[in-house]
């Protein structure tokens, strides 16, 4: 009896330790995120841009964890984005030549994509590109979820 009740005490703390850091992953993202951009600054952002794309939830790589929903608006200086994005860690943002719509064909088209910097805000952000990359070589602006190798939403803007 005694052997029976501590594997049960050690089962729960395990238990109990893994819910834990699991929610950690998922919550600490959204405590330490800055404030995203003014949907003010979003939309003079997007005024100057070239081409416009929706993030939807309804892709088929993005789930209850994983989706953005909303506006993206790419000119050749700057991706902005009005909207929401499921909060998560080291979200990287990536424009492709073809559109994607899971972790297989992102995977398939990460060594022709160019990367163009880290999203930190989860409603609304604002990333500048790089002088070395032009958005109009592409089609399809991505967001990723570097750390965990996660599809989260994209867009074709063109």
């Amino acid at each position: 009896m005694k052997t029976r009740h501590v594997l049960l005490l050690m089962f729960s703390h395990v238990f109990a330790i893994f819910i834990g850091f699991a929610a950690g992953i998922y919550v600490l993202p959204i405590l330490i995120a800055p404030p995203g951009p003014s949907i003010d600054d979003v939309s003079a952002t997007a005024a100057s841009s070239t081409y416009n794309g929706e993030f939807r939830k309804d892709l088929k790589g993005s789930d209850t964890f994983h989706w953005g929903e909303g506006t993206v608006s790419i000119g050749p200086t700057m991706v902005s984005f009005a909207g929401e994005l499921a909060p998560g860690p080291d979200y990287k943002l990536y424009f492709s030549p073809e559109f994607v719509e899971t972790e297989a064909d992102f995977n398939r088209l990460k060594p022709q994509m160019a990367q163009i910097g880290d999203v930190k805000t989860f409603d609304n952000f604002i990333v500048n590109v790089p002088a070395n990359i032009d958005p109009s070589q592409y089609n399809t602006v991505v967001v990723w979820c570097e750390s965990f190798g996660e599809f989260i939403t994209s867009a074709r803007y063109k």
